[in-house]
């Protein structure tokens, strides 16, 4: 069975600036996942046009299989050349990672990224090539499943130099970090915000630099399948749950009346559960045999909320949340362990909600708000409209 390549990545602004010098480029085409970290030299505008020609040019070129070669030498000639330095300069880590683990990995002037396998620190074999009068670095990769790529600028390197708490912290230290930290069920989003809020603390929330992470995890695939109203056709109810439930991996059931159809489906009970108070979302159920069970349309619409959070790359928030309410769950669910995702959505009008805002448009449009962030992070997501 093919692996799941995930990824994730947090970038901060160098303190007063707008734009960051660093960019991270992704790409997941014809079975591969390819990253580009690119640092521009210095930061602002000019580090931000610099780093963004070079992550746009390398992702595109080595996802179209093109040699490492050819792509170095396009950026050499495509960059704008500082006129304070008089050089046109950016650093990268390029990884390009098929769908069995295998794959490469090209490091140019950028801190050598910290490879974590079954917990523990892992130095790959690196080999030295000269492209361009550059000097690369090439990793051949052989990942297997809980595999983790963590990949940086030098912003990391030193954060905190001349802040009071650290002014040491290199790259053996990050590794170390790293080590301690990254537990195995982490994503790769969780551990890219994770280093990138220590580094926050040791710059005391103003960092000398621009500082980004970037992380890939090589997983085994789990399917999430998500059961939403009912079908417009009551006829269907049967058809349609079966369907549900001979969906493979985790199974959550939102709304009330889908509630009630599902349980019904299964001769089971639906037994309401108060422990998690939240004011801005209804409380979760229980039906046997099913993941989670959800209110609709309140905890869809608090779901997006937070999946507009967790998808940007300047949260640096713990993605994994300890929250127990239904759409926190269900965040864990579909953005932290599912590697794809397929919403069963019934489209028949409900009465109860005639008049409150929540009827099947705003419905469609927070799942097509979800599944568009859940993209975002390479998942495969598929509506199913009943």
């Amino acid at each position: 069975m093919p692996l799941f390549v995930e990824s994730g990545y947090t970038s901060l602004n160098k303190f007063g600036e707008e734009l960051c010098g660093d960019k991270v480029e992704i790409v997941r085409e014809g079975g591969y996942t390819t990253l580009v970290l690119a640092d521009g030299l210095g930061s602002g505008v000019k580090a931000n046009i610099l780093a963004t020609l070079t992550s746009k040019i390398l992702c595109t070129m080595v996802s179209q299989n093109a040699e490492i070669e050819d792509a170095v030498e396009t950026v050499v000639k495509t960059l704008p050349v500082c006129k304070e330095r008089a050089v046109a300069y950016a650093t990268f880590t390029i990884l390009h990672i098929d769908e069995n683990g295998s794959g490469f990995m090209f490091e140019f002037d950028n801190p050598s990224a910290v490879f974590l396998r079954n917990g523990e620190i892992d130095e790959p074999e690196r080999k030295e090539l000269i492209i361009c009068n550059k000097k690369v670095y090439m990793t051949e990769l052989q990942l297997k499943s809980g595999d983790y790529v963590i990949t940086f600028s030098d912003g990391v390197i030193g954060a905190g130099a001349g802040m009071l708490y650290n002014s040491q912290w290199q790259r053996p230290n990050v590794a170390a970090y790293l080590r301690e930290n990254v537990k195995e069920n982490m994503s790769a989003a969780a551990t890219a915000a994770m280093l990138a809020a220590a580094c926050n603390d040791l710059y005391i929330e103003c960092p000398g630099d621009d500082t980004t992470v970037a992380a890939i995890k090589v997983r085994e695939p789990l399917t999430a399948s998500v059961m939403v109203g009912p079908p417009v056709d009551k006829a269907n109810d049967a058809a349609y749950v079966k369907r549900f439930l001979d969906a493979p991996g985790k199974k959550v059931v939102c709304g009330g009346t889908t509630a009630k159809i599902v349980a019904g489906y299964l001769n089971k009970e639906i037994n309401t559960s108060f422990d998690a108070v939240d004011a801005d979302v209804p409380p979760i159920s229980q039906i046997e045999g099913i993941d989670l069970t959800t209110e609709g349309a309140l905890t869809l619409k608090k779901l997006k909320a937070l999946s507009d959070d967790y998808v940007s790359n300047k949260n640096l928030n713990t993605k994994h949340t300890q929250k127990t309410d239904g759409a926190s769950l269900l965040l864990n669910i579909l953005f932290e362990e599912a590697s794809s995702v397929v919403f069963y959505v019934g489209q028949s009008v409900n009465s109860a909600h005639s008049g409150t805002g929540a009827d099947t448009t705003v419905k469609l449009k927070l799942i097509e708000g979800v599944a568009a962030n859940l993209r975002l992070l390479g998942k495969i997501v598929q509506i199913c409209y009943d």
